[in-house]
């Protein structure tokens, strides 16, 4: 085992009254965590455990989470990925509830009361939810579209916290990415993130996609949970798993035909998902990228 792969565990926080337990996976990006701790400090109506996993931490982040007596975290000395990372923290939670954000989100006002509020009427744990991000340029149909800053520094929180609720959206099926949340329950009975998508390329469709074998068909985004996402910051420093033709090769289709077919991602939710109807074409065409993704992997 490499030195790297050692992981430092440090837990120092206290269950009672906490709601959620919330993995934060960061790699050299203080600036933006500590925004995204601040926000989810001031922005949360209720309590909760904070988690964060410091990649590496040569930018003075491991130094910070330590100065945090209210954040559990992990460490390691090189960039395990998100994988590794998300399920290191998943270790130490001891609410409910596992979710998982982005270092580089800012949590709107009541973010977390709205995802309570839906896991509240839903009255069982096979359930998969995610709170919905605004961006300035928009990475799906889930996302709202506006521009309150592309980098920390250009960022207008006040504008942001003045005008975030009256953007236009609705609830929307399909939830995949962060911020999510899903019952401890049911993360350890599907085994959290798969490895084998590490550094983390598509790992968050491969980890809904063990929910759909697990009997979820409850994927719902909640427009009015909402978060100010600045753009896949670590995303753009590593080098990319070929996750595209592991998730073929895995589960016998495209992420695509999954989104589509099976999550619905981005259309109206109307309620539990149902049984896709696959045509022959749509069997062959899976098949086909099977077969494409065996050669592509090698």
């Amino acid at each position: 085992m490499n030195d790297g792969m050692n992981i430092e565990y440090c837990q120092r926080t206290t269950a009672p009254g906490q709601c959620f337990s919330i993995l934060i996976p960061s790699w050299n990006n203080l600036p933006y965590l500590k925004l995204c701790v601040e926000a989810i400090r001031k922005n949360s109506f209720h309590r909760h455990q904070v988690l964060v996993h410091i990649n590496e931490g040569i930018d003075g982040s491991l130094e910070w989470v330590k100065q945090q007596p209210d954040i559990d975290y992990t460490y390691s000395k090189t960039n395990l990925g998100v994988c590794y990372t998300l399920n290191a923290l998943a270790s130490l939670a001891h609410t409910n509830y596992i979710l998982y954000i982005n270092d580089d989100m800012y949590t709107c006002p009541n973010w977390d009361k709205y995802l309570m509020d839906e896991i509240t009427a839903v009255g069982h744990k096979y359930f998969f939810i995610s709170g919905t991000a605004i961006e300035a340029v928009p990475q799906s149909r889930c996302s709202i579209a506006y521009n309150f800053g592309r980098d920390i520094n250009s960022f207008d929180e006040q504008k942001l916290l003045k005008e975030y609720e009256d953007l236009p959206m609705q609830d929307w099926s399909g939830a995949t990415w962060p911020p999510n949340v899903v019952h401890k329950d049911i993360w350890n009975l599907v085994g959290g993130y798969s490895i084998e998508f590490s550094p983390g390329m598509y790992s968050d469709p491969d980890f809904s996609m063990k929910l759909w074998q697990a009997g979820v068909r409850y994927f719902k985004g909640v427009s009015k949970s909402r978060v100010y996402h600045f753009g896949s910051l670590s995303v753009k420093r590593i080098k990319k798993n070929k996750g595209y033709y592991t998730f073929i090769s895995k589960w016998g289709m495209t992420n695509g035909t999954f989104s589509k077919y099976y999550l619905r991602r981005g259309q109206k939710f109307t309620g539990p998902l149902t049984e896709p109807s696959a045509s022959f074409a749509l069997k062959q065409k899976s098949a086909f990228k099977q077969l494409i993704a065996v050669f592509k992997r090698t």
